[in-house]
């Protein structure tokens, strides 16, 4: 999981970008680190948000902005009668199935930033109820949206996660760090 973002190659703005997409999305795999189920799905600081559905909710965010990008519709379709089950795992999600399907959409997203001729190429954001207006963004501004959501949830993560047994990501990247140098 990437913990720092060094400095991008002359030119490569999507490769830089796509960088802190990958650093923030590290954040929120890192406050899963070695919790159980429970755990995962616990409740225990002020939030009403569990890890599981801060995972959840981000893989979600990311793959319905990318198939809007695209001018698909997202892959689960969100409104006010199910906004709140993107918060939390129903039926037979676990975190594990999480992480991978957030994989997939990582690369998702990779591939297509990369695909695409120009990060100045806008899309259509159709007029939903929080975003009341049509828009059009670009794939800069998409990438830097990214950013932001991920970011926001990996901090909101790592309260937690530090509420559950009092690790830091700081505890979980060395403890990381010391089980791939004895594997």
């Amino acid at each position: 999981m990437v913990t720092h973002v060094g400095p991008e190659a002359p030119g490569d703005e999507r490769g830089a970008l796509l960088s802190f997409i990958a650093e923030q999305r590290g954040g929120i795999r890192r406050a899963l680190l070695g919790l159980t189920a429970e755990q995962a799905s616990s409740r225990p600081s002020a939030s009403e948000l569990p890890l599981a559905g801060l995972l959840k909710h981000v893989a979600e965010v990311e793959q319905g902005w990318i198939a809007r990008a695209k001018g698909e519709p997202p892959a689960v379709h969100r409104d006010e009668s199910n906004w709140h089950e993107c918060f939390v795992l129903v039926g037979d999600e676990t975190v594990e199935s999480q992480l991978a399907s957030y994989e997939k959409v990582a690369a998702e997203t990779e591939a297509f930033i990369r695909a695409v001729p120009s990060l100045d190429d806008t899309f259509e954001l159709p007029a939903t109820s929080w975003n009341p207006k049509d828009e059009h963004l670009s794939m800069r501004w998409l990438c830097l949206h990214l950013i932001r959501e991920t970011a926001r949830h990996a901090g909101h993560a790592d309260i937690i996660r530090e509420s559950l047994d009092g690790r830091t990501a700081f505890e979980l990247v060395a403890a990381e760090q010391q089980v791939a140098a004895g594997s």
